[in-house]
């Protein structure tokens, strides 16, 4: 068995069949036995934000990834760009400074990038 494994997923598309793709992903792999995940993150970025919105389609899915552990994040410039604040995101969802800038800190910390 794989350990120590860590996983992003990227939520930057506004389709939303990709956006329910990309939610499904990391369902499954915080499901499969045969990978031991140390860390499992969602970041919500550009047309990508609406699934961890407190109104948006997807919402009960990010809010049962969030409660199960999975670490989901929201671009700051995103909310600034949709005039969101923090309160319309799901509760859980961590805001970062920048989308592009936590992918690269990630990615440098050994995480797998993953993108619908």
């Amino acid at each position: 068995m794989l350990d120590d494994n860590k996983t992003v997923f990227h939520l930057v598309d506004g389709d939303s069949d990709d956006q329910e793709l990309t939610l499904t992903l990391a369902e499954n792999l915080t499901k499969d036995d045969t990978i031991d995940m140390e860390d499992v993150a969602i970041l919500a970025q550009a047309e990508g934000i609406d699934p961890v919105t407190t109104d948006g389609d997807q919402s009960d899915r990010v809010r049962s990834l969030v409660e199960s552990g999975v670490s989901v994040k929201a671009c700051s410039n995103t909310l600034a760009m949709f005039d969101l604040e923090e309160s319309d995101l799901v509760d859980g969802v961590e805001v970062v400074s920048s989308g592009v800038g936590e992918l690269t800190r990630l990615q440098n910390d050994g995480y797998a990038y993953i993108s619908t």
